[in-house]
């Protein structure tokens, strides 16, 4: 069950060992507070791994909570081993889901048993020790000049195969898998070297940029041959979710959920170069220590990345002309910063604040928050989405983790005041969900309900009609048992768009699938097969260019 590319991560955390014996053998001291269950170390070694793979993204390394419930003993122990059980097993209808088709019996009750524990508090992690892990697999005097496989490469997919710790590259022309790059685990975001309005880059979208949840960074160069592609790596956290690359190429911006810092590297060669804690005081005038980079982008107007200091509430702007004087812009917004995309002129960047249910607006050319907007509970846009309505004009959408509804605003301040940072329109679907896209050429936004408990509500994607602004079509690549569909992402022209399978149960051997669509008819057109556990995707020509 425990991904061998990461077990690293349990033997580099401080061990719990002491700890545990020692809570274990204290009394509770409140009568309504169940005793601490003891544990052997093999269990709450393996516990502890489990938790940080399934459990820290939404709940926090140290417990704290986040997207996710507070999980300190003194809120589970009320609960108790029972009721944490269940709840692991069954999953919950604000958005959890269900593990008991992906975890055993044995490690539930154990993992119900390690949460009533108190975490262990993770190492911190120094630049040198960054400088230690990185890799150089192709030195960049010997990078090609031009593509060396002859194939459409702007229309390639990166498709993240999670629990292998490899990313499949794929044809989106021929619909086959040419390479499985080696990543770090559980890769959870990639990015490329992008259109740019003021950096020009040389070449758009031939070097990704990917970022495991282990903190490693992996460079890959798209006109290699397969076995050739990845080039580079660096580790610089232990666990972390996004990257970015600068509007010149020259620099990887890489953001820690542990340690809770941000780190620039030069993208030449993957060498670190400036670490920046975000740890600090929240826009409540508390004291946060596990202030998580959950996001970090390019801006493609400026010379600037955007981070987002999750629990702090805080979107800064940093500015990589000069690393040596580094100026950051901290802009006070809201809690719990996750996820976002920026509108169509790329000017104004649309983040979730899931957890205060609310989208925030930044004016990443003014430097400024720009709005707030009250959306639906536990907003996730994942990469978003940004379309035309014939009342509202621009708008852009998002889903919810936590209920079954799409919320849509206006984002056009020029051409569209009134409706701007409103919410134009809601739609109800059959369940929360993580991703919704669309593309220009398509009359269809599509978003799934990968977060619903129940399977065949998991296992279905919905359509809504742009013009109409109702669900038209409801989707369902697979209804095979332990399989989820997640994640939309259309092809370069917009007349596909495909959908993983998921496969949450066993997702160590090659038997998830991609299932592509007509984006205009709906009808399944091909299953891409031969993938590992294929969650996120992204279309070279899109991601590069900003089609939203």
């Amino acid at each position: 069950m425990i991904g061998k590319t990461h077990r690293s991560f349990a033997v580099s955390l401080a061990t719990g060992a002491a700890l545990l014996g020692a809570v274990a053998a204290a009394e509770a001291q409140d009568a309504k507070l169940a005793p601490v269950p003891e544990m052997s170390k093999e269990a709450f070694e393996e516990s502890k791994t489990l938790y940080f793979q399934r459990c820290a993204g939404c709940h926090g390394v140290l417990r704290k909570g986040a997207t996710g419930k507070s999980l300190l003993p003194d809120e589970t122990r009320k609960l108790g081993q029972k009721r944490l059980e269940k709840i692991i097993t069954l999953g919950t209808e604000g958005g959890m889901n269900n593990f008991d088709d992906i975890l055993t019996k044995d490690q539930i009750t154990n993992l119900a048993s390690y949460i009533q524990n108190e975490p262990p508090v993770p190492p911190e992690m120094s630049l040198a020790m960054m400088k230690e892990r990185r890799k150089v697999y192709v030195d960049p005097k010997d990078y090609p000049d031009k593509p060396l496989h002859g194939r459409n490469w702007e229309n390639f997919f990166l498709v993240i195969e999670r629990d292998v710790g490899k990313v499949a590259i794929v044809d989106g022309d021929k619909h086959e898998v040419i390479a499985h790059v080696p990543t770090g685990y559980a890769v959870h975001v990639l990015k490329g070297t992008e259109h740019h309005k003021k950096d020009k880059t040389a070449t758009p979208g031939r070097f990704w940029y990917t970022m495991g949840r282990d903190g490693k960074l992996t460079k890959i160069d798209l006109w290699q041959m397969p076995e050739n592609m990845r080039v580079a790596e660096v580790q610089v956290a232990y666990d972390a979710r996004d990257v970015a690359v600068s509007g010149d190429g020259k620099y990887v911006i890489g953001g820690g959920y542990w340690p809770p810092h941000f780190v620039i590297v030069r993208s030449e060669d993957m060498m670190p170069m400036k670490v920046v804690s975000t740890r600090g005081v929240n826009v409540d005038g508390d004291y946060v220590k596990e202030s998580r980079v959950a996001a970090v982008y390019t801006t493609p107007n400026e010379s600037s990345f955007l981070v987002s200091a999750k629990e702090l509430g805080q979107m800064w702007q940093v500015d990589y002309t000069d690393l040596d004087n580094l100026r950051i812009t901290q802009m006070n917004t809201a809690k719990f910063l996750h996820d976002g995309f920026f509108d169509p002129t790329g000017r104004y960047f649309q983040i979730a604040a899931n957890a205060s249910n609310k989208m925030v607006i930044v004016d990443s050319e003014d430097w400024k928050a720009e709005a707030l907007i009250d959306v639906g509970k536990l907003p996730h846009p994942g990469s978003g989405a940004n379309w035309v309505d014939d009342k509202c004009g621009p708008v852009g959408g998002t889903t919810h983790l936590g209920e079954g509804k799409v919320a849509v605003w206006g984002n056009d301040p020029k051409g569209h005041a009134d409706q701007a940072w409103k919410v134009c329109y809601n739609v109800e679907s059959d369940g929360p969900g993580l991703f919704i896209r669309t593309h220009p050429n398509s009359p269809y936004v599509v978003f799934d309900q990968t977060k619903h408990p129940e399977p065949e509500v998991q296992q279905a994607v919905q359509v809504l009609d742009k013009k109409t602004r109702e669900i038209v079509k409801t989707l369902v690549p697979t209804e095979d048992e332990g399989k989820v569909a997640v994640h939309i992402e259309f092809n370069k022209d917009g007349s596909e768009f495909w959908v993983s399978v998921w496969n949450r149960k066993d997702s160590l051997k090659p038997n998830g699938e991609i299932v592509v669509y007509d984006s205009k008819t709906l009808k399944e057109k091909k299953r891409i097969k031969g993938l590992f556990a294929p969650t996120g995707k992204f279309n070279v020509y899109n991601r590069t260019h900003h089609v939203t």
